[in-house]
């Protein structure tokens, strides 16, 4: 296999979002894997690992990405909703609102404030 280089990574990133798209996040995984090894500061990678692992139903392992880009980007609107959608799929709804209500908070997108729902009371 050819060494790694920053235009491989790229590459690699670009790809694993078109896999992501066309549903493939086992593929996609495969390709970002060696990349955040490579750069696990890179936390553009690891939101689509989490968005890969959200879409492979691996909940754990895309809370843990997720949540690790809500720690290094806490203004991160899309992050705090992917988290609490992930929460939610694994039954935590009362952590899902809290991170439901952030990303709302963040940014008022009407998604956003719908799953918020902040006129009910937690």
């Amino acid at each position: 296999m050819p060494e790694a280089t920053p235009e491989t990574h790229v590459i690699a990133y670009r790809a694993a979002e078109q896999l992501l798209q066309a549903r493939d996040p086992r593929g996609a995984l495969k390709l970002l894997d060696p990349l955040i090894t490579a750069h696990p500061e890179n936390t553009a990678a690891r939101l689509l690992r989490a968005r890969a692992f959200f879409l492979a139903a691996q909940l754990r392992s895309a809370e843990l990405e997720f949540q690790l880009v809500v720690e290094r980007e806490p203004d991160n609107a899309f992050a705090h909703f992917a988290l609490a959608r992930t929460l939610e799929r694994a039954g935590r709804d009362a952590e899902a609102t809290r991170h439901f209500r952030l990303a709302a908070a963040l940014d008022p997108r009407p998604d956003y404030l719908a799953a918020a729902r902040f006129e009910e009371t937690p």
